[in-house]
């Protein structure tokens, strides 16, 4: 229901840089390097323009005619076409530091065979000298003048989104579509098979695919419908060791898998089936346990793993990464199809578990039944607690009032959850304890 823009151009004029200054934060990678961005990346915005706000969706493509040190400039090339099928208008960057280049002429050819608007806009203008360069841009044979910005400083841009309200359909329906049921990130080392998983679920080639370690860099939103839902997968660069980062756009790869761990709903651990879990897994299996994430482990290319069962892949799960025990399990081929509808509808499943209210009552109940079992103590003291109160969701949070509150240590919180974990069906969900001194506490109490 979103009008969609695509931006396109050479590579390095800018372009990511203006997909963040118009979605308002760091989505893409920015770095003075051709070819950083590969997938196209498409982000939901929101303009504000003289008339009111536009909800539009923005695709940022990589560098039209690009180089790649990988030999994936054929896959980036792919990915532009597809955006601009899907585009309502097309915004041409260039730069107007380095004037019209062969390839901006390149580009400009190409665009003229699209049957959409598109705006010639000319970035990196910053200065008055640059601003009488920004009329020879008109040699590339755009309808409309070129828009003289600086994506950067935010020069321009009020202009910018003045003449792309002017230039997009007339607005039918509510533009603001509704937000997704679930973010669900896909992440772990690289090539495990989570872009050929997105891909699976999304049922085209939405990010590129490819042998080559580190193919994907950006975390990339795709957005899918599966039984009348919509959701989020949100595509990570595959982790490395940190002594193995080799440059800062693998140095932002990484900060961005593990920012995607944070914005997430729910987690896809995503490993190797036929390869030993190592450090890596292990440190997202830590980055998911600090931010109290709902977490699927999931062992893809179950097709290649002859010699697991999957009792044997269940028992193995809990010794390598025991702080995710309560965590379900799958197992899928993301290539072959296999097990991957089921492993989404378990995400959607561990979603409403994390979500669930459980009222004070029951709680202080299991609560008595626990303490009554198992008092804490420390040093021989006993420890009272003597009221708890659920305060959050997603995930569960609980506030427990205690005399001597400070002597509940983690191992009889461990205890405690385990507890919940059987009598309250919260099984699959990671839980949060709050301890407080009684005195905060209201006039009931336990028992």
């Amino acid at each position: 229901m979103r009008p969609t823009i695509a931006i396109v151009g050479r590579p390095n004029v800018g372009k990511s840089t203006l997909l963040n200054r118009m979605v308002g934060s760091r989505v893409a990678i920015v770095e003075p390097t051709a070819g950083v961005t590969r997938d196209r990346i498409s982000v939901a915005a929101r303009l504000r323009t003289s008339l009111g706000t536009r909800h539009v969706q923005v695709i940022d493509t990589g560098g039209i005619g690009i180089v790649d040190r990988d030999d994936l400039g054929p896959h980036v090339e792919e990915q532009v076409r597809a955006a601009l099928l899907a585009a309502d208008l097309v915004l041409f960057v260039v730069d107007a530091r380095s004037g019209v280049t062969p390839l901006d002429r390149e580009v400009a050819a190409r665009l003229r065979q699209v049957d959409i608007p598109v705006l010639l806009v000319v970035n990196k203008v910053e200065g008055e000298k640059l601003e009488w360069d920004v009329g020879s841009f008109h040699e590339l044979g755009v309808r409309c003048d070129p828009m003289p910005i600086s994506a950067q400083n935010g020069n321009g841009i009020a202009d910018l989104y003045d003449r792309v309200n002017e230039l997009l359909p007339v607005p039918d329906a509510d533009e603001s579509a509704p937000e997704p049921v679930l973010k669900l990130a896909v992440v772990g080392r690289r090539n495990s098979g989570k872009s050929t998983l997105i891909n699976t679920l999304a049922r085209e080639e939405r990010v590129i695919v490819s042998e080559i370690p580190g193919t994907t860099r950006d975390a990339i939103d795709v957005l899918i419908d599966h039984g009348g839902e919509s959701y989020i997968l949100i595509d990570t660069a595959g982790v490395r060791k940190k002594k193995r980062i080799a440059d800062a756009i693998e140095f932002y790869s990484d900060a961005r898998s593990r920012r995607s761990i944070r914005r997430a709903d729910v987690v896809l651990l995503l490993f190797d089936a036929t390869e030993e879990i190592s450090s890596i897994e292990k440190r997202l299996a830590r980055e998911v346990v600090d931010h109290y994430k709902p977490v699927i482990l999931v062992a893809n290319k179950w097709d290649l793993a002859e010699t697991f069962e999957p009792e044997d892949l269940s028992r193995y799960l809990v010794d390598r990464l025991p702080g995710l025990s309560y965590a379900p399990m799958a197992a899928i081929s993301a290539k072959t199809g296999f097990g991957v509808a089921e492993t989404l509808s378990l995400a959607r499943d561990l979603a409403r578990e994390s979500e669930r209210r459980v009222s004070t009552g029951e709680l202080n109940r299991v609560l008595a039944r626990a303490t009554e079992a198992r008092s804490p103590s420390w040093r021989g003291q006993m420890v009272r607690i003597q009221y708890a109160t659920q305060v959050d969701t997603s995930p569960p949070t609980f506030v427990l009032f205690a005399k001597n509150d400070e002597m509940i240590g983690k191992e009889y919180l461990r205890y405690l959850e385990n507890r919940l974990r059987s009598e309250l069906g919260l099984e699959s969900v990671p839980m949060r304890f709050v301890v407080r001194p009684h005195r905060e506490a209201p006039a009931d109490r336990i028992g």
